[in-house]
């Protein structure tokens, strides 16, 4: 299958929804979601542009940035999972131990509870990537030089990294959420390249794009073990906590990598982008013609002059069939 290459540089990225993808350009973002139905509902709403000050500032605005698109991602993200499931014949039932929680606690202890599980989650998060390498490489190589431990330290991060999407990738339902991250990359790829926005010429092309996520998250890991290096092995407790203090500025660091990746096409671009490229062939999965489809409506919302904080139901081409109410 041939691959067209980008012939410009653009600042327009998303993310893969579950049965949908966002898409973020200047001044509107755009979602494209498949309903259990088939129909496909789409909205369009303004965000804040890149004029404000922190964006001219190098490490900050790949900080306040990172935060940012977190909160933008998880609220699409919720968004899909309450639209995917529209138009379903028959509404799912929950299950036996949903059923009885709610009935045990009510909603507000269901809000805590769910509260709760992301706090637990953050915790084991921590302990997996930042003081559990920490522990095995201090007792291991209690004996090695710092710089050597801090890449050890490192390798095993990176490990635990691939170890967890390789795993997750093999769930049904993340595979088509990791389609869908490949029509993303594809449509975007489309644009750059100069080609009509059609699904025959968007599967033609790549899948794996230097401002992904993935890659981002990579780099993030390379830069902690550079810093790494310079944090004493001392108390372990006290060496995570530098590390933590450290994460915004490695943030930062990396992001400045990813915003020049993305913009320039040389050696060393193709070093830095080389690491996450791959990763991205686990993250990403070929689409099939209806996911491109809906990558591309994504696209179209930001490209194109569609009514602000609307939704409408669309057909394939991104033609308005009818308005919905704006779900909140």
């Amino acid at each position: 299958m041939s691959e067209k290459k980008a012939c410009k540089f653009t600042s327009i990225g998303g993310s893969a929804l579950i049965e949908g993808v966002m898409m973020r350009g200047k001044g509107r973002l755009a979602l494209a979601v498949r309903r259990a139905d088939g129909r496909i509902q789409m909205k369009v709403e303004p965000i804040s542009d890149n004029a404000a000050w922190y964006n001219k500032v190098p490490i900050l605005r790949g900080v306040i940035g990172f935060v940012q698109s977190m909160t933008l991602s998880y609220r699409c993200l919720m968004y899909s999972a309450d639209v995917s499931l529209e138009g379903l014949e028959e509404p799912e039932e929950p299950s036996k131990l949903d059923q009885f929680l709610e009935k045990l606690m009510g909603k507000t202890g269901m809000a805590i509870l769910g509260t709760i599980s992301m706090i637990l989650g953050v915790a084991l998060s921590l302990f997996l990537f930042i003081y559990l390498p920490a522990l095995i490489t201090g007792g291991l190589l209690s004996f090695a030089p710092s710089w050597v431990k801090a890449i050890i330290e490192g390798l095993m991060k990176i490990g635990i990294f691939l170890g967890y999407i390789s795993l997750v990738s093999l769930m049904p339902d993340m595979r088509r959420v990791f389609q869908y991250h490949g029509g993303e990359h594809k449509s975007i790829f489309c644009y750059e390249a100069g080609e009509a926005l059609t699904a025959e010429n968007a599967l033609k092309c790549r899948r794996f794009h230097p401002r992904c996520g993935t890659s981002f998250i990579f780099l993030t890991l390379l830069v902690s073990i550079v810093v790494a290096m310079f944090i004493p092995w001392g108390s372990r407790l006290v060496r995570t906590l530098l590390k933590l203090l450290c994460v915004p500025a490695i943030m930062g660091v990396a992001y400045e990598f990813i915003r020049y990746a993305g913009r320039h096409d040389n050696w060393l671009t193709r070093i830095l982008s080389a690491p996450g490229l791959w990763i991205q062939r686990i993250t990403t999965r070929e689409p099939d013609e209806k996911q491109i489809t809906i990558a591309l409506i994504a696209l179209k919302g930001v490209l194109e002059d569609y009514p602000l904080e609307k939704e409408w139901i669309v057909d394939e081409e991104g033609k308005i069939l009818e308005e919905k109410e704006p779900q909140e």
